[in-house]
């Protein structure tokens, strides 16, 4: 098996995006860039997780080295690893907000076409 310091780098960066590909994982990183560290405990409450589905994806986020764990007694505090990970988000929410748009406008130019004679759906 080739371990990711023999792949190329566009394998390493798709394996990166399965890690983000679930939507509960993003709103965790979206928590998490809102603040300087949050609790298991606060994740849970936000996210309305299980704790088990909750910890199953923080497990993948810690995979990837997106989130780093602290425990402080009986509490377990998580934080972005990386700054960049906020600029992630930030980022894919700007394309998300253009696709969308333009979506929107090519939407709004078919609706205003003339219907096709002849033709049914």
């Amino acid at each position: 098996m080739l371990t990711d310091a023999s792949k190329p780098l566009y394998e390493v960066k798709a394996n990166l995006f399965k890690g983000l590909a679930h939507p509960a994982r993003i709103r965790v990183l979206e928590l998490l860039s809102g603040a300087e560290e949050v609790s298991v405990a606060e994740l849970i409450a936000e996210t309305g997780l299980e704790a088990s589905n909750l910890s199953q994806h923080l497990g993948v986020l810690k995979k990837f080295h997106l989130v780093v764990a602290e425990r402080r007694g009986s509490l377990v505090y998580y934080r972005l690893a990386h700054a960049e990970v906020a600029e992630l988000l930030t980022v894919a929410r700007a394309l998300l907000g253009a696709v969308l748009a333009d979506s929107r406008d090519r939407l709004a130019l078919a609706e205003g076409l003339p219907a096709v004679a002849g033709t049914t759906r």
